[in-house]
């Protein structure tokens, strides 16, 4: 599979990764690997080549949703070993700017809402300026080195609370929470403030329990578990002024 995160084992515990350091160089291109995250890459790196990398036991982890999978058992099975030892990772080692926190699902883990206040409008139109950014922003930040998995595993944990009748339009939405995961000083493609997120109005709404969704011309805050619409205006009255 080879995601983020992967690493392998020999069958007795002892487990082999890819640091900061060794991922730095990948995605800088002064290394002879091209993948921070490929099993063969790692085993090759550690010394485990050819025959003997078919003796090496293959995971993949996700430090976000706590994720444990077992890619290939090619010896004896050290997988709960394997797991735990993922579970005290220390991820700050591995990719810096990742932050590990509790995934939010809006719809579900925050109470619905029962109103919009002028400040949660403010916030929405300020996302309203950056939301085009976004998406490139994002990838070009993150690197290689998680996007991938980050976009699938993630994004499908989010995605779950989201009725059919709203994901294209809150997609947008569901990438700025995305960036909310990783502390980059700056972010690629847009102005902004260093040290800050630029996506922060949206990140704020959505752990707020609002999820803006946009069809090309009218905004909507979404809550609750039947993504309830509280809230809609026309792009051009948002950019004209809130009242």
């Amino acid at each position: 599979m080879c995601e983020f995160f992967s690493l392998i084992s020999d069958g007795k515990g002892k487990i082999y990764y890819f640091d900061a350091k060794v991922r730095k160089e990948i995605i800088a291109g002064k290394s002879e690997y091209s993948n921070t995250d490929s099993h063969t890459s790692i085993a090759d790196y550690f010394g485990f080549k050819g025959a003997k990398e078919d003796k090496m036991n293959k995971y993949e982890y996700n430090p976000l949703t706590k994720e444990f999978t077992i890619d290939q058992i090619n010896t004896t099975n050290d997988s709960t070993k394997v797991e735990k030892k993922c579970k005290k990772l220390d991820f700050k080692l591995i990719v810096p700017e990742l932050v590990t926190k509790p995934i939010i699902h809006p719809f579900v883990d925050i109470p619905e809402r029962k109103r919009v206040t002028k400040k949660d409008i403010l916030l929405l139109k300020k996302w309203d300026s950056v939301r085009d950014s976004m998406w490139d922003s994002v990838w070009d930040s993150v690197g290689d080195s998680v996007r991938d998995s980050m976009r699938g595993s993630m994004g499908d944990s989010v995605w779950d609370s989201v009725e059919d009748s709203v994901k294209d339009s809150v997609w947008d939405s569901v990438g700025a929470y995305i960036s909310s995961f990783f502390d980059i000083p700056k972010w690629k493609g847009i102005k902004h403030k260093k040290g800050s997120n630029p996506f922060q109005s949206c990140i704020t709404l959505w752990e707020k329990g609002l999820v803006p969704s946009f069809d090309g011309k009218i905004w909507r805050l979404h809550s609750g578990p039947n993504d309830k619409i509280l809230y809609e205006i026309s792009a051009k009255e948002l950019r004209g002024g809130v009242k």
